[in-house]
């Protein structure tokens, strides 16, 4: 099999788990969202170790602690992504999972947002025009509720954010991934400590099948992102950035037919000039992928 396929496996397979990932936090909903982000945290943690340790990079990570700067963007990224999925768990708990769709379909304008302001990168005419096009979404959202639709925003922004300074980490996926979880693994395991020094932990005190449930926290984190590690290593940019619409889709139809949550006339305006962003923003990339496929040969012909 060639890489591409094998690429497009892995990463498809991780779209598909996040995609499904809102069953199981409906499943976990009773259950408060930061016990449930720091079980999913500590149990990634042996998931993650394991994999480096099979692989043999476990001493990537013996670099990354001895090296202070590597450490503290680590630290950087590894808060923004707590903070990305406690909204996320709370959203899903909490019956707002439109809202978690609407948030990843955003992501992907909000990093070439990030790369415009921070990167001095140049936005072409449609991904201005995208770009606009999401932020009437936006407005037109805050107006019809009387507040910033922050669910989407905090999620949109924190990915967006954590994907940016992710670049700069000069460690691969997988082993970023593990330096993530081991840092945030200390807070966490303080924080269970205390759950069960105040009788609160539902993976003690709860009821039998949610100390599995917590348990399995672990896969449910670790196995699609070392999924997307692997594709986003074999496959091109412009394929990952196509495939990165699967998971908030199937999100967006569970939420709508399985969940049952309203969807406003409203929101349907919204969703559609986000689809309609998403559109001219997806042609565009591919336009400029197609552009730098030819340029070798057209200069040849030149």
């Amino acid at each position: 099999m060639s890489d591409g396929k094998k690429g497009f496996i892995f990463a498809l397979c991780a779209y598909l788990l996040w995609g499904i990932l809102p069953f199981y936090l409906k499943s976990v909903a009773h259950i408060p969202a930061l016990e449930v982000v720091a079980h999913r945290i500590v149990w990634s943690v042996p998931i993650a170790v394991v994999l480096l340790w099979w692989l043999g990079l476990l001493g990537d990570l013996r670099v990354a602690f001895t090296t202070s700067r590597m450490l503290a963007m680590a630290i950087l990224t590894a808060s923004l992504i707590t903070v990305n999925w406690g909204t996320y768990v709370w959203a899903i708990g909490n019956n707002h999972t439109v809202d978690t769709a609407l948030g990843y379909y955003i992501n992907p304008l909000v990093n070439v947002v990030l790369g415009g302001i921070f990167l001095s990168e140049r936005l072409s005419k449609a991904q201005m025009v995208a770009i606009a096009l999401a932020a009437c979404a936006v407005i037109l959202l805050t107006v019809s509720s009387g507040g910033l639709p922050w669910i989407s925003l905090v999620l949109a922004f924190s990915f967006g954010f954590y994907g940016f300074f992710r670049k700069t980490l000069p460690i691969g996926a997988i082993q970023g991934f593990t330096l993530e979880v081991l840092i945030l693994s200390i807070p966490s395991l303080g924080f269970i400590a205390w759950t069960l020094t105040q009788n609160t932990s539902h993976f003690t005190n709860g009821a039998p099948h949610d100390t599995g449930l917590l348990l399995f926290a672990g896969l449910a984190t670790a196995v699609p992102l070392i999924f997307y590690a692997l594709g986003a290593k074999l496959l091109r940019y412009t394929t990952i950035g196509l495939m990165q619409y699967i998971a908030p889709t199937i999100v967006f139809f569970i939420a709508i037919f399985v969940f049952d949550e309203p969807f406003s006339h409203v929101q349907l305006i919204a969703f559609g000039l986000i689809w309609s962003a998403l559109a001219i923003y997806t042609w565009s990339m591919v336009h400029e992928a197609r552009k730098l496929r030819l340029a070798p040969a057209q200069a040849k012909l030149a």
